[in-house]
This record gives structure tokens, sequence and C-alpha cells, in this order.
């Protein structure tokens, strides 16, 4: 300490050096706030693209099968059926396999990225059943409970413009 300096006079320095401080540091904070206004921006006009499949649910009264694909059909995205998850044969076409088949398929396909369905449904058809077996409502609740959008719903049983041959030969099934 010099004799001019007195405590009080170091004080009132150490105070002026400390505010010009806290002013350059304001004036770096507003400068970076500023360049993180200019980021957000960008990020907030950016959309998600929706990611669109197709789930192909084959009804009949035997088994529910439900097959995620692209929108070409070409890649399977997930594939699941009643059977992997009950024990009986009879539960196979059971709602409630049906809804656990969905279930899969739904975590599968939002690990991929998958984020709105097509559906369809499609029944035996031809000389059989061309009403879809009981799985097939439970599982498209179950794919619109998933948290994917639902885009259309198509029946695409095929049902034959003339007539096919049923089976059983020319004198039909003998008992």
């Amino acid at each position: 300490m010099s004799e001019t300096e007195t405590p009080e006079v170091i004080e009132a320095e150490k105070v002026e050096e400390v505010s010009q401080v806290e002013e350059i540091s304001t004036k770096v904070e507003t400068k970076t706030e500023v360049e993180t206004k200019t980021e957000e921006k960008p990020e907030a006009k950016t959309k998600v693209q929706d990611k669109w499949g197709i789930a192909h649910i084959y009804s009949s009264y035997n088994n529910t099968i439900i097959h995620v694909t692209d929108l070409t059909g070409g890649e399977t995205i997930a594939i699941s059926s009643g059977g992997h998850h009950v024990n009986a044969d009879r539960y196979e076409s059971s709602p409630f396999a049906a809804m656990k088949a969905a279930n899969v398929v739904v975590e599968t396909s939002k690990i991929k990225g998958i984020t709105g369905l097509h559906i369809r449904v499609r029944a035996v058809g031809g000389v059989g059943s061309r009403v879809p077996g009981p799985g097939a409502q439970a599982a498209i609740r179950a794919l619109a409970r998933g948290g994917f959008k639902i885009g259309k719903i198509d029946d695409v049983t095929p049902i034959p413009h003339d007539t096919t041959r049923k089976k059983g030969g020319k004198r039909g099934r003998r008992v």
C-alpha cells in the first residue's frame, strides 16, 4: 500500500472493477441470448415428416396375422400372428390373441420410425368366408390405440367374379 491510498480508496477501486466485469458479462450474456434465439427459428420451421406404412391384417376363423410393410409392400417392417401369443390352437383367432399380436407390431413399428398406417383387412375369400374373423376388429383397435395416425381402411378380400370350384370333387364331400 502506498501512503496516498487508504483502505477506502482500495475498496472503491475493487468495486469499480467488479462493476466493469459485471457489465462485460451482461454484454456477453445478451450476445449469447441473441445467438440462441436465431438458432431456435430454423428448428421451429422444420416439421417432422410422417413415415407411413401399410398394416395387412389377415383374419380367418383359425388365425389372425398382422403384417406391417412400407408403402410399396416390398419391405417388411413388423409381423406377428395370434398363434405366437396363445397356447391352444382354438384361441389363435380370438380378439385377445389379435390384440397381443397388434401390440407387438406397434412396438416394433414405433422403433423403426413409422408414425401412420393404412390398414388393409383381408378375409379368406374365394370359396371360403368373405367375412373377416373375430380378431380383425380387435387388431384395428389395438393399432389405433398404439398412437398411429390411421389413413385408409380397405377391405381387400379376394372375391371371384365368376365362380371357383369348391374342394371335394365332382360328387362332393362324402361323409
